[in-house]
């Protein structure tokens, strides 16, 4: 059995393919470590440099230490693949960029993605499974739960709360709530992109524009 690390991105689409670069700078630099990308519909045996592996190929994969980044954009695939690799006793990681600010008393479940230029401030607690995209920042005082996503520049001000799975599309803007009454994106809920966000946002909602308001379907 191979003492090589080997270090797999689940996802080889836009979003795995930014995450790879970071997992090769910070974790797999050295001779003694391996980096694949994980496709359950592989269609080529080598992407950007990076081997191509099933899951299936991944758990043969004669290593004793194989880890990976969880890298789709949906939260409730990521919570498949998650469960996925904890039934096969693989260890899901978190990644951070070089650039990524992180102050002070910031608590991060595991699984987390932090590309470059994100921001923690201070007394924040984000769950397991959290992917913030480029240039977006969390505030202090805010609560946020499991398998949520930023997408690129998403502006996240203080006191604010976020249910579990809820998508915050690129550039959105989530006004600064109060200690006594934070501003609350419910579980599920879907802030559309450029959304300027000054109210609560129902669990399963759909949000658009500025200010922003439930999406009318016509």
């Amino acid at each position: 059995m191979d003492e090589k690390a080997i270090y797999g991105v689940y996802g080889k689409s836009g979003f795995g393919r930014e995450v790879m670069p970071i997992v090769v700078d910070r974790l797999a630099k050295g001779s003694n470590s391996a980096t694949i990308f994980l496709d359950d519909a592989k269609s080529e045996e080598y992407l950007n440099e990076h081997k191509v592996m099933t899951f299936e190929e991944f758990e043969e994969y004669p290593s004793l230490n194989k880890q990976v980044v969880i890298a789709i954009a949906d939260g409730k695939v990521r919570e498949r693949l998650a469960n996925k690799c904890e039934h096969a006793s693989i260890k899901c990681i978190s990644i951070t960029a070089s650039t990524h600010l992180r102050m002070d008393n910031c608590v991060v479940g595991e699984g987390a993605v932090f590309c470059d230029y994100t921001t923690l401030t201070s007394d924040i607690v984000i769950g397991s499974h959290f992917h913030c995209n480029i240039y977006s920042y969390v505030a202090h005082d805010c609560v946020i739960g499991d398998y949520v996503t930023f997408a690129p520049s998403v502006k996240c001000n203080g006191n604010v709360t976020i249910g579990d799975f809820a998508y915050i599309g690129t550039g959105a803007i989530l006004k600064q709530g109060t200690p006594d009454k934070p501003l609350v994106i419910g579980a599920g809920a879907i802030v559309g992109m450029g959304a300027v966000v000054t109210k609560d946002v129902a669990p399963g909602a759909v949000v658009v524009g500025n200010p922003a308001r439930p999406l009318v379907k016509l």
